[in-house]
């Protein structure tokens, strides 16, 4: 019996019989199913994701016609982090006429909503220059980062601080209020680029501290929706359950603790969203085969309810790609092409 090159979670290179490649999809996907009350991947989806894995070549694609539109995440602030002497707008154009890029995304350094507000003034004729320069459509992005609310940074008394003493009802009312000066930056700043000549507005790691912030992201989508019809919103989410760090707070009559991606993206659609991208954790630990059938399972159920495109985020950590800086590329292709192949999305 043959031997599969792969890879752990953390990106590690392995070799695995194929019987072991066969165990871990199987075990992954069950895993997925069980976590989340869906259904398990079927035989044909195991057998064409083993397929992907028993591919020899070390980059694998999407069969002709298969291709999906690709958005991204903070463009010019990646090509910053490269260290290549450019501005903003000149990162953005490296990214469109030397990579190809299908969207564009805007963004400051400090990825948030919060230090953004501040400068606004600055980022406005950026992206009204940007959008006069460059073709593909031009989002502004940011993640909610509710944290930055807390003290000693923010006004709101810590959770962290409060939930450890037991005072329960303090650590709630503490994310509230943090949550309603989230919707109010993250209004006030994609009506300011929105206005400015974005084509679309992009709410980045959502849910990244938990049910509160989730609640925050959804008011503040379901604000600007009202305020501007046509305005393009984009949703990544953080992680493929939300933190039940409230547990309490809800959106719609729908408690928000615990919501698996095929759950999330029916709020999202009900606030306004227009592309939802659920995010799936790798497990450092374990083979990208298990990690990525378990994606797959969850981002299948995803896509199965969707009333919009759905675009999987697929990077560092998630999507059954290696929690590695630079992904390797034999693990990023496998994981793109089982995600667009079994799932039928619209883009990654």
């Amino acid at each position: 019996m043959g031997k599969i090159k792969t890879r752990m979670g953390d990106g590690f290179k392995i070799e695995m019989s194929e019987a072991e490649v066969r165990q871990d999809l199987e075990e992954g996907t069950l895993d997925a199913a069980d976590r989340a009350g869906v259904e398990p991947l079927t035989e044909d989806d195991l057998r064409q994701l083993f397929e992907i894995f028993a591919c020899p070549y070390r980059m694998v694609g999407v069969d002709d016609g298969n291709e999906v539109v690709l958005t991204y995440d903070s463009l010019n602030t990646k090509i910053k982090r490269a260290q290549i002497s450019a501005s903003k707008i000149q990162s953005l154009q490296v990214c469109e006429r030397a990579l190809g890029a299908d969207t564009l995304e805007l963004a400051h350094i400090d990825y948030s909503y919060k230090p953004v507000k501040p400068i606004i003034p600055f980022e406005k004729p950026i992206m009204e220059q940007a959008v006069l320069i460059t073709i593909p459509p031009l989002l502004y992005g940011a993640m909610p980062n509710l944290g930055l609310y807390s003290q000693p940074d923010g006004p709101c008394p810590n959770p962290a601080d409060l939930l450890p003493s037991g005072k329960i009802a303090e650590a709630r009312e503490s994310y509230e209020a943090a949550a309603g000066y989230a919707i109010e930056d993250m209004v006030y700043v994609g009506s300011e680029m929105y206005e400015s000549g974005a084509d679309g507005i992009n709410f980045d790691t959502t849910a990244a501290a938990g049910d509160a912030e989730f609640y925050a992201s959804l008011k503040a989508v379901e604000i600007l929706r009202k305020k501007y019809p046509a305005m393009g919103i984009q949703m990544g989410m953080a992680a493929e359950f939300v933190l039940g760090m409230h547990g309490e707070i809800e959106y719609n009559g729908v408690r928000l603790a615990g919501l698996y991606p095929h759950q999330q993206i029916k709020l999202a659609q009900e606030a306004g969203v227009n592309i939802f991208g659920p995010a799936i954790n790798i497990v450092t630990n374990s083979s990208v085969p298990w990690n990525l059938a378990r994606s797959v399972t969850w981002t299948k159920a995803c896509a199965d309810v969707a009333e919009i495109p759905v675009h999987a985020c697929l990077g560092m950590g998630v999507g059954g790609v290696p929690l590695a800086l630079t992904p390797p590329i034999d693990a990023v292709s496998r994981a793109s092409k089982a995600h667009v192949e079994i799932c039928k999305l619209d883009g990654l």
